[in-house]
């Protein structure tokens, strides 16, 4: 655990600038609009260590996997988020000497992302020689205009004599992923643009062998100042520059605005469709002044906040915390394009290759639910629809019947490359069911299950009636060879979890085929002895349960295990995925998240209180929690057992697990998808909500380190405010019809 920000409920901030966690700093800064994000590095050239990340949704490349030729079936290739041509690029010369905080000397260094509004601002006091400048960067990106990036610098003399100062504004395309083979670069210059005044690259992502497109980036720089012109030299192809230059006396200041817009070829049919975009934009951004542009993406920010922002009196750090989860979020996806999804890392580093995972249905899909408008999701369910002819073809590749849709992936087409997890860790078929019936439930709207999703629940169907097979031994079906969501177990027979969602799903589906139209039933084409088998393998599917412990068992052969808790552990052996060979894990008992504990968090109100405190019981003491995504889940399920302190302490881990950097990681980039577990902490486990039978309902307690929390809830056309205090619980409707809830297990009727 590693704290560098101070404790504040709206904003991230340090004064304090340590070159050693300067990493730790630029992914605790990213910001992004869903279309384009960056992390918080460096306008300015730094010669220090740096990972300077700028990425562009949806724009990837197909990057060779090596493996042996006995591997049959596995992926071609890795997916990698691109990172893209850097538009922020801006120098600064002082008397000549251009400013580099890896060598200068400095004072009031202030670092503050202020996410009530989405703005990054970073100022600090530079002294070269007699000189001494006050210099402020601020930069957004639009959620008003996403193809906009804002920068706005200002430079005040604070020393006793004039300085001259050289501003070089640029657009470097000359950029590589650190994760990329052989320092090699993924953007080929299809030509630039260097005006006196203004400049535009237009970049192409470099040939691949395996047919995924390539993709195309246009960026034009424009810019306002009262600062002088002057034209320079093209030094590089793969570079514009614009410079501006001026003197300051004591105690004047100047400002420089740069103003990017950002078009890709996922919206364009060619080349010249790209740049005419991008010039039409950049006139009407001309047009405004910086107040316009800003106030227009703060007004929207403003209406974000005012239908999810979750209010806690008492404790600052959960505050900040919840608050930081929802604004990553918000930053990384608002469901304005189905074509994107959320990516694990989002656009705040290249970790997991910034492709979509399953973490999406089992973990953003019921937080969007809850502070979105219905339509975010239901792109979300279109993403995977839209993506079945690749999740037919990875069946395939297995010789498996129906749609497997893949672990990892931009384009619908596996693209992990570890067998381990791209094969094995099949459950994933099950979450994307659950979330389909998860956004029924919660909507009431069966438009999509009955059309769209029916074909995706029959395609999943299929597939899991062919990976199973029926022992004879046991008289029962079982499924060997899988990884359930708890990574530290590989290639296991009989995950209770896999299995559970195997037989559930084919439950599920067989449900949804009695109620679609006939029109839909002929074109899913599913026959009765299909129906038949499935039926068979949902009565006599294998769950592995010990009735002496009166647990599901993880996974054929987990008791067998030295079953020591994690208490019994060496702090310094601590992250175990950071000081243990693999070989030790996987031998061990330490679960890296919720497996077990997934399946009940998923049918929580399927199991009586014993069965859940058994299992939470006996699982929590083995789990490590270094998955993201674990201790949400445990916060949940210890709440709804009256675990108070077990639940707050999973809260504070779930929504401070970057800002204080609990698995040491964050240095990498955010953990976007596992900052749903904020919000699933607060409002499914403090306040208990649950949706039975198309009806609400609470059980709200308020921790005892807290005065009160409040949220709103948006719920089948209304909005509904939860507000906890010492007194009780108090609702209201905000917006909507009337609505009766259940609190406690008492009617409440809500009416304005």
């Amino acid at each position: 655990m590693k704290r560098t920000f101070d404790v504040q409920p709206w904003n991230i901030v340090t004064h304090d600038f340590k070159p050693e966690d300067k990493r730790l700093q630029e992914s605790m800064t990213s910001i992004g609009n869903g279309y384009m994000g960056l992390r918080g590095f460096f306008e300015e050239d730094y010669s220090g260590d740096s990972l300077s990340g700028l990425y562009l949704g949806g724009v990837w490349y197909p990057d060779k996997t090596r493996v042996g030729w006995w591997k049959n079936g596995y992926p071609d290739y890795f997916g990698k988020v691109v990172n893209a041509v850097n538009f922020i690029k801006m120098n600064v010369k002082i008397n000549g000497e251009k400013i580099d905080l890896a060598k200068d000397t400095f004072s009031d260094f202030n670092l503050d992302l202020d996410m009530k509004k989405s703005l990054l601002t970073r100022s600090f006091t530079v002294t070269k020689g007699e000189a001494k400048v006050a210099v402020t960067f601020e930069r957004f990106v639009s959620v008003a205009q996403q193809e906009l990036s804002v920068q706005r610098l200002t430079l005040e003399n604070v020393g006793s004599s004039k300085v001259a100062i050289v501003i070089d504004s640029a657009i470097d395309a000359d950029v590589k992923n650190e994760d990329a083979n052989y320092d090699e670069r993924f953007w080929e210059v299809v030509s630039t643009d260097q005006q006196a005044d203004h400049g535009s690259v237009v970049a192409e992502t470099t040939p691949n062998p395996f047919g995924t497109p390539r993709f195309t980036s246009a960026m034009e720089m424009r810019h306002v100042t009262d600062l002088k012109n002057v034209k320079v030299d093209q030094l590089s192809d793969k570079e514009v520059v614009n410079e501006f230059a001026g003197e300051l006396g004591p105690n004047e200041s100047t400002q420089l605005e740069k103003r990017v817009i950002v078009v890709t070829s996922r919206d364009y049919d060619s080349n010249e469709a790209l740049t005419k975009a991008m010039d039409t934009l950049s006139d009407q951004v001309a047009a405004q002044s910086y107040d316009q542009l800003f106030d227009a993406h703060a007004k929207i920010w403003e209406d974000r906040w005012n239908k999810s922002d979750i209010q806690i009196d008492g404790d600052t750090e959960a505050q900040q915390g919840i608050r930081f989860n929802l604004f990553q979020l918000f930053s990384t996806y608002y469901g304005e394009d189905s074509r994107l999804n959320i990516g694990p890392k989002g656009f705040t580093g290249e970790k997991y290759g910034g492709a979509t995972y399953w973490d999406t249905e089992a973990f953003a899909v019921p937080v969007y639910l809850g502070i979105t408008d219905p339509k975010v999701t239901h792109n979300l369910l279109m993403y995977r629809y839209k993506q079945l002819d690749g999740a037919y073809h990875n069946a395939k590749q297995q010789g498996l019947k129906g749609a497997l849709f893949p672990m990892v992936t931009f384009d619908g087409i596996e693209c992990h490359n570890e067998w381990e997890i791209t094969f094995e860790e099949i459950h994933r078929n099950g979450d994307i069911a659950f979330a389909i019936y998860n956004y029924t439930r919660y909507t009431g709207d069966n438009s999509y299950v009955l059309h769209e999703g029916s074909k995706v629940l029959t395609e999943i169907s299929r597939f899991w009636a062919d990976r199973v097979h029926f022992s004879q031994r046991k008289q029962q079906y079982v499924i060997h060879g899988v990884t359930g969501p708890d990574e530290y177990e590989n290639n296991v027979d009989n995950n209770w979890y896999t299995n559970i969602l195997a037989q559930w799903t084919l439950k599920y589906t067989l449900s949804i085929l009695k109620q679609v139209s006939p029109e839909q039933a002929k074109k899913l084409n599913v026959s009765d002895d299909e129906k038949k088998q499935w039926q068979d393998i949902v009565g006599r599917m294998y769950l592995p349960y010990d009735k002496n412990l009166n647990i599901f068992v993880q996974h054929d052969g987990f008791l067998d295990k030295d079953l020591k808790p994690v208490s019994e552990i060496l702090a310094d052996q601590l992250p175990i995925n950071q000081h243990w060979s693999w070989d030790k894990i996987l031998r061990s008992p330490y679960i890296k998240q919720g497996d077990v504990l997934q399946g009940i968090w998923d049918f929580i109100d399927d199991f009586t209180p014993e069965q859940k405190k058994s299992n939470f019981d006996f699982y929590e003491k083995f789990t490590v929690h270094e998955s993201s995504l674990s201790p949400a889940i445990y916060s949940v399920l210890a709440a709804d057992l009256g675990y108070e302190e077990k639940a707050v302490e999973l809260y504070e881990r779930t929504a401070r697990l970057d800002l204080d950097n609990y698995n040491n990681d964050t240095v990498d980039g955010l953990h976007i998808t596992a900052m749903t577990g904020g919000w699933i902490a607060v409002v499914q486990g403090f306040a208990g909500m649950r949706v039975r039978d198309g009806k609400l309902h609470y059980a709200p307690f308020l921790p005892k380190k807290w005065d009160h929390y409040s949220f709103r809830q948006v719920f089948r056309d209304r909005l509904i405010e939860v507000d906890v205090d010492k007194d009780g619980a108090h609702f209201k409707l905000v917006s909507g019809q009337p609505i009766t809830i259940d609190v406690a297990g008492k009617d409440v009727e809500l009416a304005k």
